[in-house]
């Protein structure tokens, strides 16, 4: 029987393919646990939020920040108490990479802020792998509050490598809260940072632990790093929330994230309220549930704005919060301050844009690359493009926010049939995911799954020559689910970070006009 305690232990079977003898799926401590009251209204709010991408301070427009979200929680938790009812802060993950200031210093500000916030779990999301085994280790302990995934495996001893579940209770009332995290992690992280590890099936895993949690628990949640995919539509990506509320019975509520949906009502499936509060603490997701005799009714939702640019009436920041937190964005400030150079117009960079079609930011990228490293042409994923450039002067901070992730500038040499083969799968890659490709130096006909006319530097491809193409060390490992070139001969990383080539490339070329990096030359039929 489980009981309420978090050490789960995966034990051989076939549903998780791990060859370790165990009598049981799930080992757990003992623990006596209360019963709800007859008859009793049991109140729960469970706050939420998801994909806070180093966002600790306000934007330069006074917008969201951890010091507005605090006063808004505090506010929140006040009133619940008044009536009686308990908070549960939840987050749906991928705390990391976005904000220089927060890249910087590792995140450690974000999760002090989290600390002071009281959250009581999150989920572990793809982000959180942006960064070595040792640095997110140094995170989960500086985090007061446990990180959640039950599907992560660590396949040396076979155990979950993070907490898989918590147990919340409420003076009688039982509340489970398991992680679970996107299978899509190993091709959208590093493969060093993810040595090791198995990512198993969410479905698999929450319907073996769910029927277990069930045994003690009165309220089972979900929180979640796999996406909302309307109608469990999720095409190139790994299944999302609502496949996994359909395929597995039990689960109450899913707070969820990596999609960076704004659902202003629940998505309701199989009994489950799935929700998300979109992305950067923009909001913060309110959920009132009341809880009696074993019925659990959502009595109200709300996505609550957290100072969006029109809002009648701003949310104070919370002094402690600015003290505790206006040290780190003066440490970040020092480290990312001055111009490199300036462009004309708009560099296009935003989520819509460059996982649906060639941009011009896409094609500078590129550029950069061929000029540091003398490639003949370059690739590059539209995921590891993270923001746009205002027309104007670019800062440091700019180009950091561009190309968060710290990745090194690599060439690998192939013949003209290698490239072929290489941009029959790369180029092919579907929109509305990090995998688009965006080209520099090289002209192609697409259309579906095919590749013609491709032309490098004007000429016709050559079958028996030697092409160098620059892409970032992650794609080059098998990112994105690349062909993984690490391994060819003609394979070398510059060890040249992708901030530090593009910023070299402003500087050297500023000011920059747009129209000289209009993306041409590709044609997709």
């Amino acid at each position: 029987m489980l009981s309420r305690g978090n050490g789960i232990k995966l034990g051989a079977v076939s549903v998780l393919a791990l060859s370790i003898s165990a009598c049981s799926v799930f080992q757990t401590e003992t623990v006596d646990t209360l019963k709800p009251i007859q008859d009793k209204t049991y109140k729960l709010t469970v706050l939420h939020t998801n994909d806070h991408h180093g966002r600790f301070w306000q934007d330069r427009k006074g917008r969201w920040g951890m010091a507005a979200r605090m006063t808004l929680v505090n506010k929140i938790r006040k009133e619940v108490e008044a009536e009686g009812g308990n908070v549960l802060l939840l987050s749906g993950g991928d705390i990391n990479t976005g904000v220089p200031e927060s890249d910087l210093q590792d995140a450690v500000p974000d999760f002090m802020g989290m600390n002071k916030l009281g959250y009581d779990a999150m989920a572990v999301g793809n982000h959180e792998f942006d960064n070595t085994r040792d640095i997110l280790m140094m995170q989960k302990d500086l985090a007061n509050f446990p990180f959640l995934s039950a599907n992560i495996i660590d396949e040396k001893t076979g155990k979950a490598l993070f907490t898989p579940y918590k147990m919340f209770e409420f003076n009688g009332l039982e509340v489970a809260v398991m992680g679970l995290t996107t299978t899509d992690t190993p091709k959208q992280s590093s493969p060093e940072n993810v040595k090791g590890l198995d990512f198993v099936s969410p479905v698999e895993v929450a319907s073996e632990l769910v029927p277990e949690l069930r045994k003690t628990a009165d309220i089972v949640v979900a929180a979640t790093h796999m996406g909302h995919y309307a109608n469990a539509n999720y095409g190139v990506n790994a299944p999302g929330d609502v496949t996994l509320a359909r395929s597995v019975d039990g689960i109450d509520m899913v707070v969820g994230g990596h999609s960076q949906d704004a659902l202003k009502e629940p998505d309701q499936q199989n009994g489950a309220y799935i929700v998300q509060a979109q992305e950067w603490g923009k909001y913060v997701g309110r959920a009132d549930f009341e809880f009696k005799n074993g019925d659990l009714k959502l009595v109200d939702y709300e996505l609550i704005p957290v100072n969006p640019k029109n809002a009648k009436v701003k949310i104070a920041q919370d002094p402690e919060m600015l003290a505790l937190l206006q040290p780190y964005q003066d440490k970040g400030s020092e480290l990312v301050q001055g111009t490199v150079g300036s462009v004309d117009e708009r560099l296009m960079g935003e989520r819509g844009e460059v996982r649906f079609q060639p941009t011009n930011l896409g094609t500078l990228i590129g550029a950069a690359f061929m000029e540091k490293t003398g490639a003949d042409f370059a690739t590059m994923n539209g995921g590891g493009i993270r923001a746009s450039v205002d027309g104007g002067e670019i800062t440091y901070k700019d180009v950091l926010t561009v190309l968060p992730f710290g990745n090194t500038v690599t060439t690998v040499e192939m013949n003209g049939k290698e490239v072929m083969d290489y941009l029959t799968v790369v180029a092919t890659k579907p929109t509305n995911s990090g995998a688009f490709a965006h080209f520099t130096g090289i002209d192609m006909v697409i259309d579906g799954d095919k590749v013609s006319d491709v032309k490098i530097a004007g000429e016709a491809i050559d079958m028996n020559k030697t092409y160098k193409m620059a892409i970032l060390s992650f794609s080059a490992g098998g990112g994105d689910k690349y062909p993984n070139v690490s391994k060819m001969s003609g394979y070398v990383d510059t060890g040249f970070t992708d901030a530090e080539v593009f910023r070299e490339f402003v500087e050297k070329h500023s000011p920059l006009k747009v129209a000289e990096y209009e993306p041409k030359g590709v044609v997709r039929k």
